[in-house]
């Protein structure tokens, strides 16, 4: 994934809804001139940006970070990680599939380090395994420990959050959208 991934995406995808930018912006609530740094290259979203954007247009997170042309599901297939500036690092594992209605991606969280997200789209439950070290989650406004080989499901249509103890931790995070979602602006 590279920004010009993320913009190619977003430029197709507002581009298929038939949205100016003044409407996606309404949309989403990222503003006109941030959509439209975004489309042109000229800003690196965050993670928090991506997910309003994704939000807004009905959208798994993967239909902006992931590459439309690669074939899903080849054996051996390695991901590019995403490091969002100042936030978590990110790795998709399995992009979205509508027929399942869901993605998976592979966490990375430095020692100490904290990321808390704002509420997914209605219905969008999310699943953390952790692989290795340990973290807490934010669900229901409480911190829940979990540790190595520990998972812990939660709604994620609520502000939810992780953090890694002394160590850092790695963690699968497995999205789950209840009502189909469009992907790169296609059912």
């Amino acid at each position: 994934m590279s920004e010009e991934t993320i913009t190619l995406n977003l430029r197709e995808i507002r581009a298929e809804s038939g949205l100016s930018l003044s409407k996606a912006a309404a949309l989403t609530g990222v503003s006109k001139a941030m959509l439209g740094q975004i489309e042109r290259g000229e800003s690196s979203p965050t993670i928090a940006t991506l997910w309003k954007i994704a939000k807004g247009f009905h959208l798994p997170l993967t239909a902006l970070i992931d590459e439309a042309e690669r074939t899903v599901g080849q054996a051996g297939e390695v991901f590019k990680t995403v490091q969002f500036p100042g936030s978590i690092s990110v790795k998709i594992v399995f992009p979205y599939d509508p027929d399942l209605r869901a993605e998976t991606f592979h966490v990375s969280l430095h020692p100490g380090q904290s990321h808390e997200s704002q509420p997914h789209d209605h219905g969008v439950t999310e699943e953390v395994f952790v692989l290795d070290g340990e973290m807490e989650v934010l669900r229901t406004g409480e911190w829940v420990p979990v540790s190595t080989g520990q998972g812990l499901r939660f709604a994620a249509d609520q502000p939810h959050g992780y953090r890694s103890g002394q160590t850092g931790a790695t963690f699968l995070n497995m999205h789950h959208y209840r009502h189909a979602v469009m992907s790169q602006g296609k059912p």
